[in-house]
């Protein structure tokens, strides 16, 4: 327990702007937003183009660095997006992805054309199952075409981004030569992707330190990792690569992507955040604006936020059980690593009644409603709290109301107690 503790966290340990407090050494970490792009080509999350450029402006005033707009040459409608975006938000890097086609490459050069600062990003498959089955050449023509859609994207911007899809089941040797050459034709950005998500945390750290050591002009670029979710272990696995040496992180705002989705964004930034004991990194994620931003995602693709989703899940900072509540009145920390609000959460909502809740929860709920009660009024409340709570999911604070006056009204008091829950319950386990 030692160990947790040896920051010495405290609830206002970095500031507001994204940068740790007295920490000159913290290594700065690039955040490529996806979801416009990775995200969106999941099942059900399109968007139109008014609401990918809504979204964009909420990214911008996040403070992602890098926002990748999405895939020009896929559709009119994609392309046109992807224009707005690079004329209508300034500040961070644009991104338009492109295969290793020149009509990909120009076509995302176009839809590029308004922005202040843009970024093409052309990839190809590097591993042998995707060369042979999917995409059906040989090692060298892939070694030349990767070279040769590096080459024309440094026509159009000098800020060039390759990717070598399925890179983690590529061979080594051959992946190596793959990143030198594509260095040599100007590539600034390496971004080697766990594309199926099959990789583990130690593997996923190893493999960079080994890629990065072996390749002899690795120095020259920036390495980026981009994880999917397939086994549950994007995060975990995007931490670990950053350990392993590289400074771009590939994510998306509620973890949105193919299949199980990519690494989630706002789960990245707060790990940052909350363990720089062991993660000596940070972002310039303004994390206020985390959960506002996660909850107009959710609005825009009418789809919701799973409840007990870390970070930005409705159930992320709610408690219920009664040991919990208890100790989150006396001291936060006993059950919370971070404040709500630090993530744009309301701190209302913290403590859920229920039958699950303590009497210091219904009790100082009731103080927050204005309600000055007895010890033996706080028992019936909590009583009848409970009673009801057996009956639906929650307690709302119209129900609490409503249970104050009968319990303040005689003529409802017997009925009150004739129902009334005897047994003594609702202190929930803490574990």
């Amino acid at each position: 327990m030692d160990l947790f503790f040896v920051n010495h966290y405290r609830f206002d340990f970095y500031c507001t702007q994204g940068h740790h407090e007295g920490m000159s050494t913290t290594a700065r970490v690039i955040v490529f937003d996806t979801t416009l792009r990775d995200g969106e080509q999941a099942p059900g999350y399109s968007l139109d183009v008014t609401s990918k450029l809504t979204m964009a402006h909420a990214l911008d005033a996040l403070g992602v660095d890098i926002i990748e707009a999405g895939f020009p040459i896929a559709s009119p409608a994609d392309s046109e997006a992807v224009r707005q975006i690079a004329a209508g938000v300034r500040r961070p890097v644009i991104a338009a992805l492109a295969r290793t086609r020149a009509q990909d490459i120009e076509e995302a050069a176009r839809a590029l054309a308004p922005a202040g600062r843009s970024r093409i990003h052309t990839f190809l498959a590097t591993s042998d199952l995707h060369l042979s089955a999917k995409l059906r050449i040989t090692r060298d023509e892939c070694l030349d075409s990767a070279v040769s859609a590096v080459t024309l994207a440094r026509n159009f911007t000098d800020d060039v981004e390759f990717s070598a899809e399925d890179a983690t089941r590529s061979d080594r040797d051959f992946l190596c030569r793959v990143i030198e050459a594509v260095i040599n034709a100007g590539c600034t950005t390496v971004n080697l992707p766990d594309t199926v998500g099959y990789a583990t945390p130690d593997e996923l750290r190893e493999f960079f330190e080994e890629i990065i050591t072996r390749v002899p002009n690795a120095g020259r670029a920036i390495f980026s990792t981009h994880c999917h979710n397939d086994l549950g272990l994007a995060v975990a696995n995007s931490l670990a690569a950053i350990q392993g040496g590289v400074r771009q992180v590939e994510c998306s705002i509620n973890g949105i992507g193919e299949r199980a989705g990519n690494a989630s964004l706002e789960e990245l930034v707060m790990a940052l955040r909350v363990r720089p004991d062991r993660l000596p990194f940070d972002t310039g994620i303004r994390s206020q604006a985390l959960f506002e931003t996660s909850q107009l995602l959710s609005t825009l693709t009418s789809e919701p936020v799973q409840a007990n989703k870390a970070i930005v899940g409705r159930n992320a900072f709610a408690h219920e059980a009664g040991i919990h509540q208890d100790g989150v009145l006396k001291d936060a920390r006993t059950y919370e690593i971070m404040k709500p609000e630090d993530v744009g959460q309301s701190v209302s909502s913290r403590l859920v009644l229920g039958r699950h809740s303590g009497r210091h929860a219904v009790q100082s709920r009731c103080e927050t409603l204005g309600f000055t009660l007895t010890p033996a009024e706080v028992g019936e409340v909590y009583h009848a709290v409970i009673s009801l709570g057996e009956h639906r999911k929650s307690i709302g604070d119209g129900d609490l109301r409503r249970i104050v006056d009968r319990v303040r009204t005689p003529a409802s008091a017997s009925a009150a107690a004739s129902t009334a829950h005897v047994e003594t319950v609702g202190y929930g386990h803490g574990v």
